[in-house]
């Protein structure tokens, strides 16, 4: 890992703010999403990027009440149900 050389402190309520030069670098705009995780003591933040829910996969995604499910998921699941050959 790299080290930025940026210390930040957290507020009352728990948050921190990342310096807009980061941002940049890193493409994170205003209202964007970001993922948390947990690496053993540290915690990693990365720009959030919609996946469907059965395979990971990032294209052709299809929102299906609030789940994104791709178009090649679709068409194996309606092989799976007979809906197609």
């Amino acid at each position: 890992m790299k080290s930025t050389g940026i210390v930040r402190k957290l507020d009352e309520l728990g948050r921190i703010t990342l310096p807009i030069e980061l941002r940049r670098t890193l493409g994170v705009g205003e209202r964007d999403s970001l993922e948390i995780f947990v690496d053993e003591e540290k915690i990693v933040l990365q720009k959030y990027e919609p996946s469907d829910i059965f395979n990971g996969s990032r294209e052709d995604l299809i929102d299906y009440h609030g789940k994104k499910v791709s178009k090649a998921t679709i068409a194996e699941l309606a092989k799976l149900a007979g809906i197609l050959e």
